[in-house]
């Protein structure tokens, strides 16, 4: 018998600090059933952890169930049946054989010096007494990272972001017909967008992870136009998002902290694990199951709170606590197992060299206003950041 909770997403007190309420629910059982959603829900280490890698579970709905969509969301559903995020094997398989193929170790490594570089330029910009390090800083890392890797010019950077935060919008709680719309909008324009530049790219191959991406191939198989744009959309919408609450959430963590230590990758670790940028991560039972003695119907949603499982006490001692030396060792705040981010070590390479550099460059920093989060759940992060370096 799983505890019945209501707790509105979008409630004022739950958006600026959701952790209580994992902290009421984790007791209660290995899941707990969130009124507002619908579904049951698991705030557990041990459950979250064990089904992001139980292939049992997955975000396509199994085969002989689909969903009801309206036509005017049709549009935007099209596009992300190409996404390797929402498929499953076999077709997961290969999106991401072939995408991982592109999208190497060695080509994230050789993003380092851009990125050093960008770092420094944009402390060099600060405004002179207060800034919101999202719109000076957070922001403008990932994008143009991201931009110059798939060999967007670098000049679409702001139009890119305003496509980019109207589709994630389409995953927060609360969201409205003109969101719905505005998503729709900014897909057909983004899509139409990277088809003209996948045309282009075909003509005259470039060094970059699009030209890479058009030429992977895996047995004679390669991606679509669908499945590029679709994948393309991807790098930039996951990555961008979570990387901007990443840079956020962490500096606002070690300046309420006072801390001034190195900042390691341990460190870096723990403020992932502390407060990460994605909170649920959802997924579909792909046939009639018991796990933890929960039944689960085929098609029945379940919501894994990252970071619930983050703050659990049987995996974390303290777990309330921001411990520099913690490493925060197995967080699941980029997921496991099947759907693992393709984009973590990405994002991992920006905060090791946004974070140190920030602090590093502005030794006096300090929060000059209240931090205030957003009300975009299931992400976490902030709407500003005001600081002041005097």
């Amino acid at each position: 018998m799983t505890t019945r909770f209501e707790q509105s997403p979008t409630a004022p007190e739950f958006v600026q600090n959701p952790y209580p309420f994992y902290d009421r629910a984790r007791p209660t059982g290995p899941f707990f059933d969130w009124a507002d959603y619908g579904h049951l829900c698991s705030a557990s280490y041990e459950v979250v952890s064990a089904l992001l890698r139980d292939r049992r579970f997955g975000r396509e709905l199994p085969a002989g169930l689909s969903r009801d969509i309206p036509d005017h969301l049709k549009p935007f559903y099209d596009f992300e049946s190409h996404s390797m995020l929402e498929r499953e094997p076999p077709t997961h398989t290969r999106l991401r054989s072939l995408v991982v193929r592109a999208f190497t170790s060695r080509q994230i490594a050789a993003l380092a010096p851009g990125i050093e570089a960008l770092c420094h330029e944009l402390v060099d910009r600060f405004p002179d007494g207060q800034f919101d390090l999202l719109q000076h800083y957070a922001e403008t890392i990932p994008v143009i990272v991201i931009a110059r890797l798939l060999g967007v010019p670098e000049e679409m950077a702001p139009q890119l972001l305003r496509w980019s935060h109207d589709m994630v919008a389409m995953y927060q709680a609360g969201r409205s017909r003109k969101i719905e719309d505005d998503a729709v909008a900014a897909t057909l324009a983004f899509s139409a967008y990277l088809r003209d530049l996948i045309a282009a790219r075909r003509k005259a191959p470039g060094n970059d992870l699009l030209s890479s991406l058009i030429a992977a191939r895996d047995d004679g198989d390669r991606l679509s136009e669908d499945e590029l744009i679709s994948t393309s959309v991807l790098l930039l919408n996951a990555g961008h998002e979570a990387t901007v609450h990443a840079i956020g959430n962490a500096t606002k963590t070690l300046l309420e902290l006072e801390y001034r230590g190195e900042i390691s990758d341990a460190v870096i670790e723990e403020t992932l694990r502390y407060d990460p940028p994605l909170h649920m991560f959802t997924r579909f039972a792909m046939e009639d199951i018991e796990v933890f003695g929960q039944q689960f119907a085929k098609g029945q949603v379940v919501g894994l709170l990252l970071a619930g499982a983050n703050r659990d006490a049987t995996k974390y001692a303290k777990p309330n606590a921001f411990d520099p030396v913690r490493g925060g060792l197995g967080n699941t705040s980029f997921g496991a197992g099947l759907h693992f981010c393709v984009g973590a070590p990405l994002a991992r390479l920006e905060l090791a060299y946004a974070l140190p550099i920030l602090f590093s460059r502005l030794p006096r920093l300090q929060l000059a206003a209240a931090p205030l989060y957003a009300n975009r759940y299931h992400f976490h992060g902030l709407e500003r950041l005001m600081l002041t370096s005097a």
